[in-house]
């Protein structure tokens, strides 16, 4: 038994890491025509698009790894159909729930290193992708960030900064507002404070506000600003959350409950966390079970296409619960959960008389 672990899991690792070669090179290419597409305008340096292809490679590549399981273990059993390797072993007492079993362990162990390594380096790298390409953006010199202290914004508005903060998010209002407004050469112009600020729009109005200007204190019961920023690009600007390590998330879910917002998308990015050595296993357990079944066709193109299909499907099928619970259409964790538990249920289902194919 030791013999067969030993060639079986030496083989998938290999298959594993020959197709991660090939993604990574197609995904090299595509992500350098993407910058490419993003800087046609602009006079830059040529190697900065193959810089920030890079950055952005690993995130992409974390993204595909479900389907790189998937076609990593259908090279692994077209190699054993080929060399009729899988009726040597069967010839041997080596049952194909016993491979399969073989490779469910395997994948779930390289799914919670990848969690645990490879995600680490990815979401570094992506938190540098931002933070290099935002240089290159329209809105580079806007800025907004949650931390323990409430809500940071850092707007321009009519060649002067305004340094925003709040200490919490009520739907689309700012509670405990105050407004630093500073000229182009940063020398204070006024400062205003507000209890609610309606940020539904551009046009913010500010209800019972204090101005301070030129050591003279008013009161007014309303006023409008106009700000860069409304409710709808505040939640867009916090979406991207692939650039933040496990542990930053669980901080900034922290930072998030303290100002009353919603925590809805770290809640769904950490869920999905969790499932994916599950979701990688069963990736598996699905390629393994369609090879089995598909094993008489000689056609090794139509073999890949059949789970191509599946790669297709699964995604949009992904997708769609997302949406559904990003959007609290369905419960939280079972939109997380809803894709895994089909691919349970479908496997089960498929698993029957699996050691007779």
């Amino acid at each position: 038994m030791n013999t067969y672990f030993k060639f079986l899991s030496a083989n998938y690792i290999k298959s594993i890491i020959y197709v991660f070669l090939v993604m990574f090179c197609l995904v090299v290419i595509l992500n350098i025509l993407t910058e490419i597409e993003f800087f046609k305008n602009d006079n830059i340096n040529s190697l900065i698009p193959i810089y920030l292809a890079l950055l952005n490679l690993f995130d992409l590549i974390f993204e595909m790894f479900p389907f790189i399981f998937l076609i990593a273990t259908q090279v692994f059993f077209v190699n054993l159909f080929t060399d009729n390797q899988i009726n040597i072993f069967k010839y041997s007492g080596l049952k194909n729930s016993k491979i399969l079993m073989i490779l469910s362990l395997l994948t779930f162990f390289t799914g919670i290193l990848i969690i645990t390594i490879f995600y680490g380096v990815s979401s570094n790298f992506k938190s540098l992708y931002l933070e290099y390409k935002n240089k290159y953006t329209k809105d580079s010199k806007y800025l907004a960030v949650i931390t323990n202290n409430g809500l940071w914004i850092k707007d321009f508005i009519n060649q002067n900064t305004l340094i925003i903060n709040a200490s919490e998010i009520n739907q689309n209002f700012l509670k405990n507002v105050n407004i630093s407004e500073f000229d182009k050469n940063f020398d204070l112009i006024r400062v205003t404070t507000s209890e609610n600020v309606d940020i539904n729009s551009n046009n913010w109005i500010l209800y019972d506000t204090n101005i301070i200007e030129n050591n003279n204190a008013s009161k007014v019961d309303s006023l409008i600003i106009e700000s860069n920023f409304n409710f709808e690009q505040i939640n867009n600007l916090f979406s991207n959350l692939s650039s933040l390590s496990i542990l930053k998330l669980f901080d900034l879910r922290r930072n998030y409950k303290m100002i009353n917002y919603s925590t809805t998308e770290i809640d769904i990015q950490l869920q999905k966390l969790l499932s994916y050595p599950f979701y990688f296993t069963l990736m598996s357990i699905l390629a393994a079970i369609i090879m089995f079944n598909v094993k008489k066709f000689k056609s090794i193109s139509l073999k890949v296409i059949i789970g191509l299909i599946f790669c297709v499907i699964i995604y949009y099928l992904n997708s769609l619960s997302q949406v559904l619970g990003s959007t609290e259409k369905i419960p939280l964790n079972f939109s997380v959960w809803m894709t895994l538990i089909i691919l349970t249920i479908f496997n089960i289902m498929l698993l029957i008389n699996i050691n007779e194919k």
